[in-house]
């Protein structure tokens, strides 16, 4: 367990801890919440759901990261890692089960790639995320990574018009194809958008372009877990200051 990533949240009696994910117990804590997470929010398609777990033929090769609350023990948050070695091994990333991604070849550096990424609903919040960003923080550093990619999640419950509107404002802001391009291989429905959607981005989405990253795309439209998924691309050099000391042993 790394003890070096710890906030207190003041407003309850929480004391938040991040932690590697040791070993087949604590594997399957990971995918208990995540099951939690997408079956309970998404209605999601999941393999491992009749033990009440989500499991996938990536996690094996993956390492594991999560957020304890120390006051009740309970993991709260996790995520997942898969490093370009293992990605050469498998031979592919996750991502590119849903995206072409033209030019990742040419990406000079080292490559991590976060996956199944949740947090559990009464801990959404800046603190907890500030965990999981300063643990990652530390393995950016120690693994000398020059890219994370992965993908953020939009519910598609609604039929697609909250997707459609975030895409509007994403396209107009963080929309880049400089260093890749992801081509999504189940593009969105096509819809005609009311004039008067208000939508508001995933905190998880939104934390990820407060950071500096970018989309790189448009999205795929995963219909087991109902959801439209952005992929987004966060080179290390381009982290925004105001966010950096979330990752402040990366940079």
């Amino acid at each position: 367990m790394n003890q070096i990533s710890r906030t207190h949240d003041t407003s309850v009696d929480r004391c938040l801890q991040a932690e590697r994910l040791i070993g087949a117990q604590a594997l399957r804590e990971a995918q208990a919440l995540r099951y939690r997470v997408f079956s309970g929010e998404f209605n999601a398609k999941l393999k491992g759901a009749e033990q009440g777990l989500d499991i996938d033929d990536y996690d094996e090769h993956c390492s594991h990261v999560g957020v304890r609350d120390l006051s009740t023990g309970h993991l709260v948050a996790t995520t997942r890692l898969l490093d370009h070695t293992a990605a050469t091994s498998l031979g592919n990333y996750y991502s590119e089960e849903e995206f072409s991604l033209h030019g990742l070849g040419r990406l000079q550096g080292p490559i991590l790639e976060l996956g199944r990424t949740c947090v559990d609903p009464a801990y959404r919040n800046g603190g907890t995320i500030a965990v999981l960003w300063s643990e990652l923080a530390e393995i950016l550093n120690e693994g000398g990574y020059s890219y994370l990619m992965g993908c953020a999640s939009i519910p598609m419950q609604d039929g697609g018009i909250q997707a459609h509107a975030i895409m509007q404002r994403l396209r107009e802001r963080y929309l880049c194809n400089e260093h890749l391009r992801a081509e999504p291989k189940k593009p969105l429905p096509t819809l005609d958008l009311p004039t008067n959607v208000i939508c508001e981005m995933p905190p998880l989405l939104k934390a990820y372009m407060r950071l500096g990253a970018k989309i790189c795309g448009e999205p795929y439209w995963d219909e087991d877990f109902q959801v439209a998924d952005v992929f987004i691309l966060l080179k290390r050099a381009d982290l925004c200051p105001r966010y950096a000391r979330h990752f402040k042993a990366a940079v």
